[in-house]
């Protein structure tokens, strides 16, 4: 074999070299351009220490695969926007219906009298009295009462007794009067007139001092007032301050007008106003009875404030008029209107 010229003996020994350092030599075909140094291309892995191998190029790479997580940031910053923006869109539209409907009731001048507790109420003994219910048209029009016995009797300028009605059982209470003799205005009904000793006595007991003026009066003495005041006041004030016979709860002997010495036992609105008044206005019911033309309702009830007139429609009545804070007018229109929707 031919030896190879002592250049070219070095030339190999330097490629060898070089290539055991990871140097990659490109030369061209006649090996005069090997001395160049344009000639020779290094690859750009920079030059390791004999210690290391392209290893040390993998252990590079982790400290840039976090910082090429670049797509974790993304679904980080995505789900804290659309879980905030779908939560906030749905809560809004779900808590609408709540702040409309608790304002829904405030619109309807429903309760502020206590009409709902009415309806809730429904006791057998109003639903059995209804207006509509005890009521018939006589021949000349006029709105003849039905059931002028009951102690729940609707009567009023709308409602007439019959002329010829006079309870049976009428009797006169063991209570002070403010007149002496015997009237026929002192009786009432036997259980209105047992209540209303219990109301004196209670009113006794609380140091409170009333008596008693005027009860039951027939159709006939009815008309007898209405006349005189008519004649005295003009028809328009009478029609105000009292009834047209038939139109009396006197009739009834239900009612009792009772006062005290603080306004010389007359019946007046001032009355309203003394201790005796305000006593029977907060304890009345506790005993069956009611204020039956409250301060404030004549339209409703046809009548002035009278805070004089006690009307028995027994305790339990008395109780749920009472709360409801309502006329006995306006406490059947309610009952009325339930049944109807009923």
């Amino acid at each position: 074999m031919r030896k190879l010229p002592g250049t070219g003996r070095w030339l190999i020994a330097f490629a060898v070299a070089f290539a055991a350092g990871g140097l990659f030599i490109q030369a061209e075909s006649n090996g005069d351009s090997a001395a160049a140094p344009p000639a020779v291309v290094l690859t750009p892995p920079p030059v390791a220490s004999a210690g290391t191998t392209d290893p040390s190029a993998a252990a590079a790479e982790p400290p840039s695969l976090p910082a090429a997580e670049g797509p974790a940031t993304k679904p980080a910053t995505k789900p804290s926007t659309k879980p905030a923006t779908k939560p906030a869109t749905s809560k809004p539209a779900t808590s609408k219906p709540a702040t409309s409907k608790p304002t829904e009731p405030s619109k309807k001048p429903v309760d502020p009298k206590g009409t709902a507790r009415v309806a809730q109420a429904a006791s057998a003994w109003a639903m059995n009295n209804l207006p509509s219910k005890t009521v018939e048209r006589s021949k000349n029009g006029t709105a003849v009462i039905t059931n002028p016995s009951s102690l729940y009797v609707l009567v009023n300028k709308e409602r007439n007794l019959p002329s010829s009605y006079v309870p049976k059982d009428l009797t006169i209470p063991d209570v002070p009067f403010s007149f002496s003799g015997d009237s026929p205005k002192k009786q009432m009904r036997k259980e209105a007139a047992a209540a209303l000793e219990k109301l004196f006595d209670g009113a006794w007991k609380a140091g409170i001092e009333l008596k008693a003026v005027s009860g039951y009066r027939s159709y006939a003495t009815q008309k007898a007032i209405f006349d005189r005041n008519a004649k005295a006041k003009g028809a328009e004030e009478a029609n105000r301050t009292s009834a047209h016979p038939g139109q009396s709860e006197h009739q009834t002997g239900l009612a009792m007008d009772v006062s005290s010495a603080s306004v010389g036992y007359a019946l007046e609105e001032s009355f309203g106003g003394t201790k005796e008044g305000r006593w029977l206005a907060k304890h009345a019911a506790d005993y069956g009875f009611i204020i039956r033309y409250p301060q404030g309702e004549e339209r409703i009830t046809g009548y002035t404030y009278e805070p004089w007139h006690v009307r028995y429609i027994g305790k339990e009545a008395a109780a749920e008029v009472a709360r409801s804070k309502l006329t006995l007018e306006a406490f059947f229109d309610t009952l009325e209107a339930s049944a109807t929707k009923a």
